[in-house]
């Protein structure tokens, strides 16, 4: 996967300033990929250092990922940049359990990065949505009592109390496989109705596309999520052209990072660590200029 591209990239270049790597926190900080892309870092000179953002605190989606940011040794970090120890929302506690598992050697050029929280987020999931008669096809009736009966008594009952609040109530269901009674699997439908959409995954399947459940009074409606709301989920402006077929717009938005979560690291950690390399370089060059 990237990690390992990553990693091979890291040990071909000797002279990059810094570099990030970005997956599923859950498969990238407790597997052997999270110290070994340390290792890489360690090995070629870096300090370096990870924080978990999750996109819910900028677009109404649950997406949590991991990012490792590295500089070069020869580069003085200016200090508000680093928080010294594991404090704040973006350090979880299987990062912090995973960094005491490095090699000493490897955990001495460790940085925990200072990066502030952003404004509390004002959209929901129904924000987002398109015109709800122009946007898609809806699912037949029959279709969506299929989708019902898939629920599970629990989920069944959010459907049910949305019903009963007489409001317009805007859910996003996605299709699981579970152990039921029996010890066997079976494929459950699961609803959440909290405003957040769960996290956008690329279409291998049906079950990895997201179906929108749109509840008002006794009326029960659903669709498919579009490709324009995936990308409305993930920052994209509207006018930020996306492939023709829907399947390829969704592998698009659903394989990749919330814009404005790289927006904010950015701004907080990227773009002040560029502007210190570039002032620390005007400062060797008057110098060397200057000794001439």
């Amino acid at each position: 996967g990237a990690t390992h591209i990553w990693a091979a990239s890291a040990r071909s270049h000797s002279r990059p300033r810094w570099h990030k790597e970005i997956g599923d926190r859950r498969k990238t900080v407790t597997s052997p990929d999270f110290a070994a892309i340390c290792e890489a870092f360690a090995s070629r000179g870096y300090r370096f250092g990870a924080i978990v953002v999750d996109a819910a605190l900028f677009v109404p989606q649950s997406r949590a990922r991991l990012f490792i940011i590295g500089v070069k040794k020869d580069f003085d970090i200016p200090a508000n940049l680093i928080a010294g120890e594991p404090v704040g929302g973006f350090r979880t506690k299987q990062l912090i359990a995973a960094k005491a598992k490095l090699d000493p050697e490897v955990s001495e050029n460790w940085v925990w990065w200072k990066l502030p929280l952003p404004r509390a987020r004002k959209t929901t999931f129904a924000d987002l949505l398109e015109n709800p008669e122009d946007s898609a096809a809806w699912h037949t009736p029959a279709e969506t009592k299929v989708l019902l009966d898939m629920m599970s008594p629990i989920n069944i009952a959010k459907v049910k109390k949305a019903q009963q609040s007489g409001e317009l109530s805007v859910g996003c269901v996605y299709k699981r496989t579970r152990r039921d009674a029996q010890d066997g699997k079976v494929q459950r439908a699961e609803v959440r109705f909290d405003g957040i959409s769960g996290c956008l995954r690329t279409p291998a399947g049906g079950s990895s596309r997201q179906v929108i459940v749109i509840v008002e009074g006794k009326k029960v409606r659903s669709r498919l999520i579009t490709a324009r709301e995936t990308a409305r989920l993930m920052g994209l402006k509207d006018s930020y052209k996306l492939p023709d077929g829907y399947n390829d717009a969704y592998h698009l938005t659903g394989d990749g990072v919330a814009v404005p979560v790289v927006r904010h690291i950015a701004k907080h950690i990227l773009e002040p660590m560029v502007d210190a390399i570039e002032a620390a370089q005007s400062d060797l060059v008057d110098m060397m200029a200057e000794a001439a």
